[in-house]
């Protein structure tokens, strides 16, 4: 499945234009390299995006092309979820 497809479905980003943005500004890494929006997406993989202060990695558990929204959260698990912090006014 493509990366930016899964952003959408799995609800993790909520339309998929704005996932392909998101992949082409390489704010998402698969397996630790940065990815493109039409990157192979396959069980097993972690992916870690940038949403400004913040990142998430979850590792990608089923792919479906299609799901209700109660069972989005089902295709993924978070990893970890870390808040950067801007240090830029020290």
């Amino acid at each position: 499945m493509r990366l930016d497809k899964f952003l959408k479905v799995s609800r993790l980003i909520k339309r998929r234009t704005v996932a392909k943005d998101v992949s082409d500004q390489g704010r998402v890494m698969v397996n630790g390299r940065e990815a493109k929006p039409s990157s192979t997406i396959k069980v097993g993989d972690e992916l870690t995006i940038q949403f400004g202060q913040k990142s998430i990695t979850v590792r990608v558990e089923k792919l479906s092309e299609s799901t209700r929204k109660e069972d989005a959260a089902s295709m993924y698990t978070v990893i970890k979820e870390e808040l950067h912090k801007n240090e830029s006014w020290l």
